[in-house]
């Protein structure tokens, strides 16, 4: 059995042991059920998740005992003046997990001008994707590429940039979205094959903006779509990766670096220049 193989089947394992924990939960309220019975499944959950986070962090090297690997230069995806969130330049993983290749993923949101981006804050509760600067933004090839995957059927759902509304994605609404498949996670998706086992993943694009479809060639600097607020996402941004695999459920995350901006810390402003286009050959 290959490795990938194991990796994906311990999430599918991980998932159902926390689905039967939640089902045991709620039919808990309606028959008598001994806590031990909640107990299995969540312990066992804990216990396969673990094992797949240290099987994920002995292949891509974490850093203590294994060196990580060298960055990827690649170009930037966007251009202009934009925000790092959960960037790797500031902690492994950088989303707090290896989970869909995303250990040294990277957010980021635009702000074109000092307070154009809705602060955070208790009201309202959510807002339109047409208030942040990053929804319609366009996202760009980082090098030549071949599309393995394109995705762009699902809603660009508001904001979940209140108190209130953060607590319920945590509480609720992420949980719910991890359960299910990783394109409930990834929104609508792009990925493309750079070569030499190097893959780039754009998530949470807008609904219906892709340019682009699976079999297509891309150079450097080719628009592919457009910045959305689609999958689980606070609000519109670009979540960008690479990774060594085509599918992220068994995917190692790669560390990259931008070509001449490198990795932005979190909070960090950075401008991103007009894309370098590969002339056709």
């Amino acid at each position: 059995m290959t490795s990938a193989t194991v990796h994906k089947l311990s999430r599918i394992a991980a998932r159902a042991c926390l689905l039967a924990f939640l089902a045991i939960v709620v039919a808990s309220f309606f028959v008598h059920i001994p806590y031990v019975w909640g107990w299995i499944p969540l312990g066992l959950w804990i216990l396969i998740g673990f094992g797949v986070n240290r099987r994920a962090a002995r292949a891509e090297g974490d850093g203590a005992t294994d060196p990580a690997p060298e960055p990827v230069a690649v170009a930037a995806p966007v251009t202009g003046r934009w925000k790092a969130l959960n960037s790797p330049a500031d902690k492994v993983p950088s989303h707090g997990t290896r989970a869909y290749g995303q250990t040294y993923a990277i957010d980021i949101v635009a702000e074109p001008e000092p307070g154009s981006r809705p602060a955070f804050g208790w009201w309202p509760l959510v807002r339109r994707n047409d208030d942040f600067p990053a929804f319609g933004a366009p996202l760009f090839a980082v090098a030549d590429a071949t599309v393995v995957h394109a995705r762009d059927g699902q809603r660009d759902h508001l904001s979940r940039t209140s108190w209130p509304a953060a607590l319920y994605l945590l509480a609720l609404e992420g949980p719910a979205r991890a359960l299910g498949s990783a394109r409930l996670m990834l929104g609508n998706h792009v990925i493309l094959d750079l070569g030499n086992g190097v893959h780039a993943l754009y998530a949470h694009v807008r609904r219906g903006s892709l340019t682009v479809r699976t079999g297509d060639r891309v150079r450097a600097g080719e628009p592919l779509g457009q910045c959305g607020d689609s999958g689980n996402s606070s609000e519109p941004h670009v979540h960008f990766q690479l990774m060594d695999a085509a599918d992220p459920v068994v995917a190692c995350g790669l560390p990259f670096t931008w070509q001449g901006i490198g990795v932005p810390r979190n909070g960090e402003l950075f401008e991103a220049g007009a894309p370098l286009t590969t002339p056709a050959s």
